[in-house]
């Protein structure tokens, strides 16, 4: 259809802590949120996978983890930030493949079909991740991949930090290499992407600017809802007080209004 607009918003990290997974589904009954993907290695794995029984309308992937909790393959730590992964890889001390199938043999185990996969913190622009991921897609039907490159989006506060920015540049220069390798194992991707420079950063109000620039094709959405209890504040991330804004925007009446205004239609990974 010519001029079609269709929508996933993805919430990153079902499976960290049960007050995030409680936010998720909650933007899910309640708000516009239609996919998660779900971490194998998350403290709340098993609460995830109830609700996720509780909730067979929310789309379910796997949000695949090298960096930050413990191997399901070794129980050792895995590299806690970017830079100790690339270290990692550059001395090939991590079986990346090994890793990431086991993480999605759990899910599965589980009674979960993914339908969809994205890594966290983006590490899937690693070229040895990437090319794990996309065999891995292949194998296991999931054929949906994540592709973190942002269109430009603003937040409160005088716009993005220059940081995201740079990091957000630093990502699209990848851009060329990411698409031939899903294209050659026959992955999918949507046509956009957003939510990277307003990560943590987004209201009510910045949705319903994103829906007045959503461009036509397939767009996803990342944000990353939840509760703020005591569990989330004990966790390691910066994404605390955040995730209950995020929730709140994705819940807000003015956004939904906006979006059928805008003529556009939510989707998941499942009936794409």
């Amino acid at each position: 259809m010519s001029g079609r607009k269709q929508l996933v918003v993805n919430a990153d990290d079902f499976g960290f802590t049960p007050d995030v997974n409680q936010g998720i589904v909650e933007a899910h009954r309640g708000g516009i949120l239609t996919a998660t993907t779900l971490m194998a290695n998350g403290e709340a794995f098993e609460d995830a996978v109830r609700l996720a029984r509780e909730t067979p309308s929310l789309d379910i992937g796997c949000h695949l983890v090298l960096i930050q909790g413990r191997s399901l393959l070794t129980g050792r730590r895995l590299p806690q930030s970017v830079p100790q992964l690339l270290s990692a890889l550059a001395k090939r001390e991590l079986r990346v493949y090994d890793e990431l199938a086991a993480q999605i043999r759990h899910v599965a185990k589980a009674g979960i079909r993914p339908t969809h996969l994205d890594t966290h913190k983006h590490t899937h622009l690693a070229p040895p991740v990437l090319d794990a991921v996309a065999r891995l897609a292949v194998e296991h039907d999931a054929l949906w991949v994540g592709r973190p490159f942002d269109f430009p989006l603003s937040a409160p506060g005088g716009g993005t930090p220059r940081m995201k920015q740079l990091i957000s540049g630093a990502l699209s220069m990848t851009r060329r290499r990411f698409h031939r390798v899903l294209e050659s194992h026959g992955c999918r991707t949507t046509d956009h992407f957003a939510g990277f420079r307003i990560t943590g950063r987004f209201r009510a109000a910045e949705l319903v600017e994103l829906m007045r620039v959503i461009p036509e094709g397939i767009t996803e959405f990342m944000c990353h809802p939840g509760r703020c209890t005591d569990a989330l504040r004990g966790a390691a991330t910066r994404l605390k007080e955040s995730r209950e804004r995020e929730l709140q925007a994705l819940v807000a009446p003015e956004v939904r209004v906006a979006m059928e205004r805008a003529g556009i239609e939510l989707v998941n990974y499942r009936h794409l």
